[in-house]
């Protein structure tokens, strides 16, 4: 709903709480004061062009602008990490958010109550400790062989991979309203993997068996949660190449570039154009392109946003995947969390959160030393707080315009 003139500088002040109106940069009555004194003195006074109202992604950009403007590098950094709290106990979710300034929670089965209502109350108290921005509160609920909520009887893959694209759409539209009426705002759900092969253990997991029969469904799972809860593929640049189960260790491919192009990418692609707000960079490397995981790499980071133009939000598989690969390279929480953000990760993902406060210094550290560009830190960040601008005014209805 667009508000009137005379309605917008209140609704901007509240939203911003950062900055006073006659501050707040191309207000919405920028010259008409002056306009007006001159009309007065004159006789024949010239028509004063009518001013344009800022639309809402401006008045996001600019919130966002100054909201990031007054963060020290410290809150910036926290604002990164998405961690997990324990159990159900709302308290304790409160204080792993507001205590570091984290930007959400990822929930997991012994976060889950017994009832979509009992979640509901336990998300609707966490706080983000801040007006005009809300938390990110995630799940992996895929459906099938992954589901968190034991209240979610909608179909997962293994049938919906058989089955018209139709049932895809209606599926997670199903899913995303209950996860949305539960509270919850991101589904780590939609897997754009692409595997034929049964050794895979993802393979009761992908919506198709190759590009041409998972990219519509990907693209049919994005619809069906837009609007409802943000959309995010997993894992790039694909699982599919690799049988190895990155739970354990840094799987291996020796698929090139090119082939990656052409049985790997359409699925992305698909949901990136069906609008998808994020995707998640699994622990897996295609040696030919980069001996990294596609988590810690740069050139991976480079092909989703040059070659696939995704402007969203990019996040890590749990980070804690790969401390469990038992590789020495990346035994150091501290190093992978720095890699991580270096490469071009706009948030950490930390299903077991290990020492977070040390995880945060160190990449603050990083930062401060010169090993990470801070204008990594700014983009990162800012694309995270348009995101959660997005929530707040989704759950503030009354204040959209």
């Amino acid at each position: 709903m667009r508000r009137s003139l005379a309605t917008l500088p209140a609704i901007v002040c509240l939203g911003l709480l950062l900055t006073s109106c006659t501050s707040f940069p191309g207000g919405p009555y920028a010259g008409a004061e002056a306009a007006s004194a001159t009309a007065s003195s004159t006789a024949t006074p010239e028509p004063v062009p009518a001013q344009a109202t800022p639309s809402v992604d401006e008045l996001t950009a600019q919130y966002v602008s100054v909201r990031l403007d007054a963060m020290t590098l410290q809150q910036k950094v926290a604002s990164m990490f998405i961690v997990r709290a324990p159990g159900v106990d709302g308290a304790a979710w409160r204080a792993t958010v507001s205590s570091r300034g984290v930007g959400g929670l990822i929930l997991m089965g012994d976060n889950i109550p017994a009832t979509p209502e009992e979640l509901a109350a336990l998300t609707a108290g966490v706080s983000s400790g801040g007006a005009g921005l809300a938390p990110l509160i995630a799940i992996d609920e895929e459906g099938g062989d992954v589901t968190r909520l034991p209240y979610d009887g909608f179909a997962g893959a293994d049938t919906l991979s058989a089955q018209p694209e139709s049932a895809t759409q209606d599926a997670f539209t199903g899913r995303s309203e209950l996860l949305a009426a539960s509270g919850v705002s991101v589904n780590f759900g939609i897997v754009a993997d692409v595997t034929a092969d049964p050794a895979s253990f993802m393979s009761s997991r992908v919506l198709g068996g190759d590009a041409s029969t998972s990219a519509p469904r990907v693209a049919a799972a994005v619809a069906g949660e837009n609007g409802r809860v943000f959309s995010t593929l997993k894992h790039f640049p694909g699982h599919g190449e690799t049988t190895g189960d990155s739970h354990s260790s840094v799987p291996q491919s020796d698929v090139d570039l090119g082939g990656w192009r052409a049985r790997d990418a359409p699925s992305f692609q698909a949901g990136i154009d069906a609008g998808a707000e994020l995707v998640m960079f699994g622990h897996l490397a295609y040696t030919p392109v980069d001996t990294q995981p596609a988590s810690l790499s740069a050139t991976w980071h480079s092909v989703l946003r040059d070659e696939l133009g995704f402007t969203g939000v990019t996040v890590t598989d749990d980070m804690g995947m790969l401390e469990a690969s038992g590789l020495a390279e990346y035994a150091n929480p501290d190093e992978n969390a720095i890699r991580a953000v270096a490469a071009g990760n706009d948030l950490l993902l930390y299903v077991t959160p290990g020492d977070v406060d040390a995880m945060i210094a160190a990449v603050v550290g990083a930062v401060e030393s010169g090993r990470i560009d801070p204008a990594i830190i700014d983009d990162a960040v800012t694309r995270d707080l348009e995101l959660r601008r997005e929530l707040w005014l989704r759950q503030h209805p009354d204040l959209a315009f």
